[in-house]
Parts: C-alpha cells; structure tokens; sequence
C-alpha cells in the first residue's frame, strides 16, 4: 500500500479519503530539514523510509531528505513556489514534485483590499489614536479631521499582474465601484472583461489613484518598481503590496516615502524579515504595515489540501491514453 508522510497543515478530512495509508507528521519543527529531524528522531526516520509521497509546506525536501526516503516518487510541496524543494536532487532521482498554485488565491485578495482600505482611510493610525486617549470632549470632531481619508468609488486602481491573485482583486475592486487598469505582457486585451484597461507601466502608474503588485517574483520582475517608475505615481496616490517585497526598490522606496512625494503606503511583505526593530519603515507615519499574514487563513489549508490530494490522485492513478491516440 502507497505510504503518504504529510508534515504541512492539513484538513483531516481530506486527509481521510486520501488513496492510502496516511501518516501525519506535522510535529516536525517547520522549516527543519526533514532528514535532519529523522536523524534526531528515531520514530520519524523509521516513517520517512517507508514514504512514498510526502506532502510538506515549509520542511526542506533536499538530497539529505531524499537518501532518506528511498522509496519516495512524488512530493506535493503545499505552495505556488516550492522553495522548500531542491528540483534539481529530485529530478536527478526520478522523484516527481506538484505544486498546489492559487492556494492562498482568494485569501490574499481578500487581504489586500483590506490592507488598502486600511491605508487610504487611516484605520491603524484612527485605532491608535483612540486607543492612547486622545479623543476628548475638547474636540469630539478632531479624528473626523485628523483621520480624513479617500473612498474608493469611481478612483482608479492600477494592478500590477493578471493572475489568479490579481485578477481577484480586480473582481473585488469593481464591487467598491472602482474603475480598474491592469498591466500585464502576458495578458489578452479583454481577458479580464471589457470593462478593464490594459495598459503599459508606466501609464498604469502615471494615472493610477492606488497601485497594487500581484507578479511572481523572477529575475526579471526584481525591481520592476524602481526610483523611475515610483517618480511616475502621482502625489496623491497609494502604493500597495501585499505580493513580493524584492519587486520594489527598497532605497528608493524609502526615499519617495520619506520626502513624502506619494500620499502613502501599505506593506505586508518587507525585504527582510521579521522587521528589525530600528528600521526606518516602523517610523514612517504614511506607511500601514502588516506583518506577512496575506496567506493566514484557515481557508488556505483547506485549499492547499484539496489542491495535494487531487496531485497525489492523479499521480498514482493517472488518466488512461485516449484509443487511438497517436
């Protein structure tokens, strides 16, 4: 009987119907090499060389993993990205690696709307405030001032990427009334509805009230957002990215925010993290920061466990050829 060895969160669920025998191990510490748990642990040595498909987030399937497991064929890391697996030691061993991509889809949408939101009406900054005592009978109108804000219908939003998180939030932004630009080489003119400009960065930029970043991050998307594309955003536009940090040109980010030659920021994901405690984003009144919790949801586990089951499924039973086929 084919051995599953899960070490990710997983839905039990769905990890019930799975077409074999399940073995859960998400005590392992995340992040922690696999084969370096199973050196440390007996127990979990004895479960990694029997697997046949390992499921796994953040531990590291790598070659020491793999020598470990030398009955596994497939890996399903539950990520778009699987940076936790060395592709190159599994291909090398004939071990097949699925990905789970859109896991977080929905969620993180979901969160950039509320982080811009966020930002453009001043919720952290109006919460602080009432919570340090600040609001008196002196002035029961002063928050009312202090914290004025835009709203959102009829203001263009410029998404940055048409994937499956951008093009979610261009749905949710048309429901606050917005009018949506979208920039996208790789994106039909009309793919999203006719409703939705197409245009090139720099216009998306030059013209955009809000700007949100939804591309994968590669060699060639590092830095898209540089010292000339931030000098294009207007000075009362809004930056936000709930994405990838390195599409952003820190210096210069830091600079336009600094000198205040945008109205403001929203960040869930920063160059290094966690935030260390002097840096200069922390002190930047016109910045909204969230600590990386786009993809914190329940509803993601369940996602990525639909996603893996249906990859372990198909691996292990796959389709018949067509009859007849060449």
């Amino acid at each position: 009987m084919t051995r599953i060895v899960i070490t990710a969160p997983f839905d039990p669920r769905i990890s019930a119907d799975l077409p074999g025998e399940v073995v859960t191990a998400t005590e392992a510490e995340t992040g922690q090499s696999l084969a370096a748990r199973a050196a440390a642990d007996p127990v979990f040595a004895e479960i990694l060389a029997d697997a046949d498909v390992v499921i796994a987030e953040l531990d590291r399937i790598d070659e020491a993993a793999l020598a470990a497991a030398p009955r596994l064929s497939l890996v399903v890391a539950c990520r778009a990205n699987p940076a936790n697996v060395d592709l190159a030691a599994c291909a090398a061993r004939g071990v097949e690696v699925r990905t789970t991509p859109g896991r977080n889809a929905d969620v993180t949408a979901d969160f950039t709307l509320a982080l811009l939101l966020a930002t453009v009406r001043h919720v952290p900054a109006a919460s602080a405030w009432l919570r340090e005592g600040n609001w008196s009978t002196d002035d029961v109108f002063e928050p009312y001032a202090r914290f004025r804000g835009i709203g959102l219908s009829g203001r263009q939003l410029g998404v940055v990427g048409g994937g499956a998180v951008g093009r979610r939030v261009v749905r949710r932004a048309q429901g606050f009334g917005m009018r949506i630009a979208v920039y996208d080489p790789f994106l039909a003119p009309g793919a999203l509805g006719d409703d939705v400009a197409h245009l090139d960065l720099d216009d998306l930029l030059s013209s955009s009230d809000i700007v949100t970043l939804h591309v994968p991050l590669t060699p060639e998307t590092t830095g898209l957002i540089g010292a000339r594309e931030l000098a294009l955003l207007r000075p009362d536009a809004y930056l936000v990215n709930a994405g990838r940090a390195a599409l952003v040109d820190r210096d210069a980010l830091l600079e336009v925010l600094r000198e205040r030659r945008i109205a403001g920021a929203g960040f869930d994901v920063f160059h290094d993290e966690p935030l260390a405690s002097d840096d200069e984003l922390l002190r930047l009144p016109n910045v909204t920061l969230t600590p990386h919790i786009a993809g914190a949801s329940d509803d993601v586990v369940v996602e990525h466990s639909r996603l893996a089951a249906a990859a372990v499924a198909s691996f292990l039973s796959p389709a018949p050829e067509r009859e007849n086929s060449p």
